[in-house]
């Protein structure tokens, strides 16, 4: 039976760079404040022309030149993300045109900041039926035009961008994908999402007078959970792909919060130092997030062939998920 290998990774970050300073100058914060809870340092927005599946496009370029894997030869297409360019047609619908993947069919998964994890998920079941031989797996986010940008709590946390990872089938034993576990717990909706502008409540002008079509969260209530959930799923994970933390070379972890991080591999006993950081410079990505890790250890020459990569997210839902591939 065909299995998931990793044939190439891709990431895109806006130009544009917002650091904390220019935040304190909007809103009541500072940068000790924002770093010392977070982590972060600046993040990136993305230019006013600029849409979600235009960034998505640049990280799945990325992956395919790297992978020297043509469009055409793409079967599949997955983008995770909360913020599509439009509620239909899908983001990844316009990211198959601006390929030219003709060959590939095409959805969004929406599972906020766990929404790559899950199209990884996606992804590996259609080639491991022999449906699917190759299939590109975006997370892609502008948070930027979700964020109430008059409140403290949420507009220093998040940043756009996009990072892709290219899957491909293989019969070689031992290699990619050897376990993935997927989490829901409806019952946490309220703690973290955007609530307003769909069926429940439809865009109105006094949806918008109170922002309602912008991100809320219980910012205590989502820390306690993530720390609690994301080492107790990454140990399922491991266990089932029959590896121990201790065989883990590289974590590639959703960078929501430095501290949520820190707490997680603190727990599965992991050294900090087999994870890739960048909240520092990008902030919350929310989807994009573990990709482009991924995507910026592979590219820095920090993934070898036969490594143990284990990778963790979290969001809304609330959703969250690990996997392990050896790389």
């Amino acid at each position: 039976m065909p299995h998931s290998v990793i044939l190439g990774t891709g990431s895109y970050a806006p130009l544009r760079v917002l650091t904390n300073a220019d935040l304190e100058k909007t809103v009541a914060t500072n940068d000790a404040w924002i770093v010392g809870r977070t982590g972060i340092k600046q993040r990136r927005i993305a230019a006013a022309d600029e849409a979600t599946s235009d960034m998505a496009a640049a990280a799945a370029r990325r992956a395919l030149e790297l992978a020297g894997v043509a469009p055409t030869d793409i079967d599949m297409i997955v983008v995770g993300t909360v913020t599509p360019d439009t509620p239909t047609p899908s983001c990844a619908a316009f990211v198959q045109a601006k390929l030219g993947a003709v060959n590939a069919f095409a959805f969004d998964v929406s599972a906020a900041c766990a929404g790559s994890l899950y199209g990884l998920s996606i992804a590996d079941q259609f080639i491991k039926s022999g449906m699917v031989r190759r299939a590109l797996i975006i997370g892609a986010e502008t948070m930027s035009r979700v964020v109430d940008w008059s409140n403290r709590e949420t507009c220093v946390l998040f940043g756009d961008g996009a990072g892709a990872i290219l899957l491909g089938a293989s019969e070689e034993p031992g290699r990619g994908v050897l376990a993935a576990k997927l989490r829901t717990d409806g019952s946490m909706t309220e703690i973290l999402g955007i609530f307003g502008g769909g069926s429940r409540r439809p865009l109105s002008p006094e949806l918008l007078a109170e922002n309602g079509h912008k991100i809320k969260m219980r910012g205590r209530e989502v820390y306690k959970v993530a720390t609690r959930l994301l080492p107790e799923v990454m140990r399922e994970t491991l266990a089932l792909a029959g590896v121990t933390p201790a065989e883990v070379t590289h974590v590639a972890a959703h960078q929501a919060n430095l501290r949520i991080i820190e707490s997680a591999m603190a727990e599965l006993g992991v050294p900090m130092e087999k994870c890739w950081i960048n909240i520092d410079r990008f902030g919350n990505t929310s989807s994009a997030s573990m990709p482009i890790t991924l995507d910026e250890a592979n590219r820095a020459g920090r993934l070898k062939r036969g490594d143990v990569i284990a990778m963790m997210a979290i969001g809304a839902g609330m959703t969250w998920g690990g996997a392990v591939v050896r790389w």
